[in-house]
């Protein structure tokens, strides 16, 4: 059974799944797809090439799927995807991809908060949440359980590692590799996320061992490739940590 209001305007060719509620004056194109007990809220845009999830809640004035603000693109047809039990809250936009990537894409369980801007191209990972008024541009990749803070604004093309939290209103123009703090005007290593990897489980040996690495990446006064062959040399490898370095070598914007 759907929910839908009277005054919502609903293409009879979008696919909306099982127990779905449509707000007052919400506007959902054809191409779309919403999965069962998703909640989508008056006001909200739900325009071609959406692929929304399982209970997904999608709040008033949010913005789902527009075109992309990209003068290349040329009105191909790209997707925006939204895994389940995500929450999308108020005047948020999120612009479906271009032909270079083809979509955007936000995972599970994540939250974005109101205002928040995510681009074309985009890769927003599970559980992840983006603070209010964040301004994510194109093709930037955000790892699962990245926390941003309010007023975030990141580069184009920037990497996110996973488990990273980021302060408010400040800006990324670099890679930010996993599992830290950063904080400061330019960007700078704050420290290990130690409360937020104590919250996920994470043992205190790996967090003992995460931070060696970026201990050696940061405080020996190395280049970031002779930092990273010390710690390869001298410590066993855990899969933490080999996520750090695989994140490390790969960086091609560079890391902060």
């Amino acid at each position: 059974m759907k929910d839908i209001h009277p005054t919502a305007i609903v293409s009879p060719e979008a696919q909306l799944a099982e127990n779905v509620k449509i707000g007052p004056y919400a506007i959902i194109d054809e191409d779309v797809q919403i999965g069962e007990d998703t909640v989508i809220h008056s006001h909200a845009v739900i325009r071609n090439g959406a692929r929304i999830g399982k209970r997904c809640a999608i709040f008033n004035s949010a913005m789902i799927s527009e075109q992309p603000q990209d003068l290349k693109y040329a009105g191909e047809e790209t997707l925006t995807e939204i895994g389940d039990d995500s929450t999308i809250r108020e005047f948020s936009t999120i612009h479906r991809g271009t032909i270079e990537h083809g979509k955007t894409v936000i995972g599970s369980h994540t939250l974005i908060m109101a205002y928040v801007h995510i681009a074309h191209d985009c890769e927003v990972g599970n559980h992840c949440i983006l603070s209010n008024a964040t301004q994510i541009a194109g093709h930037v990749s955000i790892h699962d359980w990245a926390i941003l803070g309010g007023m975030v604004a990141v580069h184009q093309f920037v990497t996110i590692g996973a488990h990273v939290f980021i302060g408010g209103a400040f800006r990324v123009s670099k890679d930010i590799p996993p599992y830290i703090l950063a904080a400061g005007e330019p960007l700078k290593y704050a420290g290990l996320n130690v409360v937020g990897l104590k919250r996920r489980g994470f043992s205190d040996e790996t967090i003992d061992a995460i931070a060696g690495f970026y201990r050696v990446l940061y405080r020996k006064h190395l280049n970031y490739t002779d930092a990273v062959s010390f710690f390869e040399k001298s410590n066993v490898l855990i899969p933490e940590t080999q996520y750090a370095i695989d994140f490390v070598k790969g960086s091609q914007r560079g890391i902060l």
